[in-house]
C-alpha cells in the first residue's frame, strides 16, 4: 500500500475515532503524524515537530485568554445589556440584538461555542417571554457566531488565513469574512421571515427586555468571581449540569442554560476602569493587528497581560480558560497535515480531483465533503484538513482559489446548526421549558438537513460559479 492512501485511510479513522468517541482529534492526529512519519517515511521527530504551528498556537492562545479576561471583568456582559438597551420596545429587533452580539464576540476572538453557550440562554428566555418562534431565536445566534467566525482575529479566520499564507495562493481574508458575514445574514434574514418575525414588528416589548437580560445573564460578575464559569473549547462546552437530548453521535459534551447565575449587577449600573480599559483593548487589537499587520497573537496576549495587571482577579481562572483543547486540536492537525504533505498525499488528492475534469464539480465535491463531515464533527478540523488537501488543486487557477476556500468555509460551518454539534445541542439544551424538547430536536434536526442539503450548493452557486473570487 502506498504512503498516500495509507495516510488517507488513517486519517478517515481518525475522524471516525473522534466521532464516535470522546477523544480529542488532536491528540489522535500526533499520534497519526508520530506513526506515519517515523514508521512509514522514516522522519525523524525533529522533522515531524518541524511543522508543529508555533505562530497559530500563541494566536489561539492569545486570544481566548484575552476573551477570558473580557468574560470575567463583566465586559461581555456590559456590552450584551448594552446592546438590549437599544432594543427599547422594538421586540423585532431582538433576534437581530442576538445576531449582532454573538458575531461581535466571535469575530474579537471567542470560539464559536463559547459565544453560543453565553448568548443562547439570554437569547431562548426572551423567545419564551415574547412569544418568539425558539427555533428562529436559536438559529439566529448560531447564525451570528458563525458570521463573525471568519474575522482575520478569529479563531477560524486565523486558521484558515494561517494555511493559505504557508501557500503560494493570493490571500484575501476579509473576502472570506466578508463572504461568511454576508452568507450567513442572509440566512438569518430568511429565517426572521419564514419563522414569523414580521409579526413581531407589531409586538411591544418595552422595560420587559431589559429586565429579561438582566434576569438571564448567563455568568454574573459575582458568579465568575467566587469561581463559577462556563468552560468552553473547540469540542466541548460545559456548565451547570443540563445535557442536551439526542447528542451522542456528536463527541461532544454540551450543556445548558446559566452557570451559577448569580444576582445581576443593577440596571444603571457604570462599566468600572477595567471594563472601559478592556473595551479600549477589544478596539485595540483590532486597529493594531489589521491596520498595521503586526501579529495577532504577540498583540492579543500583550493586551491580555496588560488587562491582568490592572485588574489581577479579573484574570482569576482565565488561563484555564484558555481553550486548550482548541489548542490541541489545530495544532495536532496541523503537524499531522504537514506529515501528510512529506508522504504526498495532498499531491496525490489534488491530483486526483484535477482529473476528474471539472473544477466546478470538484470545487462543489469539496464543499459537500465539508458540510457532510463537519455536521458530525469538528468545523475547525475539516478546515484544517481539507484546505490543504485542495492547495495543489487551487493553484492549477481553474478555479478562483479565495472563492473555493470561502465557499467551503461556509460550507463547513453552517451545518454547525445540526443537533450532533456543540452549537445545535447547546440551543437544543437551552430550550424554554414550555417547549416540546423532542419536537424541538426534530426541527432543528429537520433545519440541519435543509442547510446541509442546499447550503453548499449555494456557497458554491454564488461564490465560485461566477468566479470573481
Amino acid at each position: 500500500m502506498s504512503a498516500p492512501v495509507l495516510s488517507i485511510i488513517i486519517l478517515a479513522v481518525m475522524f471516525l475515532l473522534a466521532t464516535v468517541l470522546p477523544l480529542n482529534m488532536g491528540a489522535l492526529a500526533f499520534v497519526g503524524a508520530f506513526l506515519l512519519g517515523s514508521l512509514v517515511l522514516g522522519m525523524s521527530t525533529n522533522d515531524i515537530l518541524a511543522n508543529f504551528p508555533g505562530g497559530l498556537f500563541l494566536t489561539i492562545v492569545g486570544v481566548t485568554y484575552l476573551f477570558a479576561i473580557a468574560q470575567n471583568n463583566g465586559t461581555i456582559d456590559l456590552l450584551v445589556r448594552g446592546a438590549v438597551r437599544l432594543v427599547g420596545n422594538k421586540v423585532a429587533l431582538i433576534p437581530w440584538v442576538m445576531f449582532a452580539i454573538t458575531a461581535v464576540i466571535t469575530a474579537v476572538g471567542a470560539l464559536s461555542p463559547a459565544a453560543v453557550a453565553i448568548i443562547a440562554p439570554i437569547a431562548l428566555s426572551f423567545a419564551a417571554k415574547h412569544k418568539i418562534n425558539p427555533l428562529m431565536m436559536g438559529m439566529m445566534v448560531i447564525h451570528g457566531a458563525q458570521a463573525g467566525g471568519f474575522s482575520p482575529i478569529a479563531v477560524y479566520g486565523v486558521t484558515v488565513n494561517s494555511i493559505i499564507a504557508k501557500t503560494e495562493l493570493d490571500a484575501n481574508p476579509m473576502a472570506i469574512f466578508l463572504a461568511s458575514f454576508l452568507f450567513n445574514l442572509a440566512i438569518a434574514l430568511v429565517l426572521f421571515v419564514v419563522l414569523g418575525g414580521g409579526k413581531l414588528l407589531s409586538t411591544p416589548g418595552g422595560r420587559l427586555v431589559e429586565q429579561a437580560a438582566e434576569k438571564r445573564m448567563s455568568v454574573s460578575v459575582g458568579a465568575r468571581a467566587a469561581g463559577v464559569t462556563l468552560q468552553g473549547s473547540g469540542s466541548d462546552i460545559s456548565a451547570a449540569g443540563v445535557s442536551a437530548k439526542g447528542t451522542s453521535g456528536s463527541g461532544a459534551s454540551p450543556a445548558a442554560g446559566p452557570a451559577g447565575a448569580a444576582a445581576p449587577p443593577a440596571s444603571g449600573a457604570r462599566a468600572s476602569v477595567p471594563q472601559l480599559i478592556t473595551i479600549l483593548g477589544l478596539i485595540a487589537l483590532a486597529v493594531i493587528s489589521l491596520g498595521f499587520k503586526v501579529d495577532v497573537g504577540f498583540v492579543s496576549i500583550t493586551i491580555a497581560i496588560v488587562l491582568a495587571l490592572v485588574s489581577p482577579a479579573a484574570q482569576k481562572g482565565a488561563v484555564n480558560k484558555i481553550s486548550w483543547s482548541t489548542v490541541l486540536l489545530i495544532c495536532g492537525m496541523l503537524t499531522f497535515v504537514g506529515v501528510l504533505e512529506e508522504a504526498g498525499t495532498i499531491a496525490f488528492v489534488s491530483g486526483g480531483v484535477a482529473d476528474l475534469g471539472m473544477p466546478l464539480l470538484a470545487a462543489l465535491l469539496i464543499c459537500y465533503i465539508g458540510a457532510i463531515v463537519s455536521a458530525f464533527a469538528s468545523s475547525t478540523a475539516i478546515l484544517a484538513a481539507l484546505i490543504p488537501l485542495a492547495v495543489p488543486f487551487l493553484a492549477t487557477g481553474e478555479v478562483g482559489a479565495v472563492g473555493v476556500i470561502a465557499a467551503l468555509a461556509v460550507a463547513s460551518t453552517i451545518v454547525d446548526v445540526s443537533p450532533f454539534s456543540t452549537n445545535g445541542a447547546l440551543v437544543l439544551a437551552n430550550a424554554p421549558e414550555d417547549v416540546d424538547k423532542d419536537r424541538f430536536y426534530k426541527q432543528i434536526l429537520a433545519y440541519s438537513g435543509i442547510v446541509v442539503a442546499v447550503g453548499p450548493a449555494i456557497a458554491w452557486l454564488v461564490m465560485v460559479v461566477p468566479g470573481w473570487m
